[in-house]
C-alpha cells in the first residue's frame, strides 16, 4: 500500500506508524506554502491519502481533497498526532484489529 502524506514538516512517528498498519511505500508533501505542492500530480500508484491539517494551506487541502475525491482515494483528515492519524487510518480504512493491519508483536496499539 502506498500512502501520500500532504502538510507537516517532520513525520518520522506518523511514518512508522504508517508501516506497522501495513502502508509500503510513504510520499511526504510539506504544502505550507501556496507554491509548494498545488502543482504536483497524486502519485498513480497512492491507495491513501492523509492530510494534516493543522500543518496544511487550506487552498491545497481542498485541491487535493477534491483530486482524490475524483480519483476515489481514501483521504484522511487528522492533525499531526499520532494518536489522530492511527484512530482515522483504522476508521477510514476499515482495519478491526491488529491481525488485520499486519502489526507485530511490538505493536503499541
Amino acid at each position: 500500500m502506498s500512502v501520500l502524506v500532504i502538510g507537516g514538516d517532520q513525520i518520522s512517528q506518523i511514518s512508522t506508524m504508517l508501516q506497522s498498519l501495513g502502508a509500503k511505500k510513504i510520499n511526504h508533501w510539506d504544502a505550507r506554502k501556496k507554491s509548494s505542492a498545488p502543482k504536483k500530480k497524486i502519485p498513480m500508484d497512492t491507495d491513501c491519502i492523509v492530510m494534516l491539517t493543522s500543518f496544511l494551506n487550506h487552498n491545497v487541502m481542498h485541491k487535493y481533497k477534491n483530486e482524490a475525491k475524483r480519483q476515489n482515494i481514501p483521504f484522511i483528515c487528522a492533525k499531526r498526532s499520532v494518536g489522530c492519524v492511527y484512530d482515522e487510518y483504522v476508521k477510514i480504512m476499515g482495519i478491526k484489529d491488529c491481525s488485520e493491519c499486519y502489526c507485530n508483536e511490538s505493536c503499541s496499539k
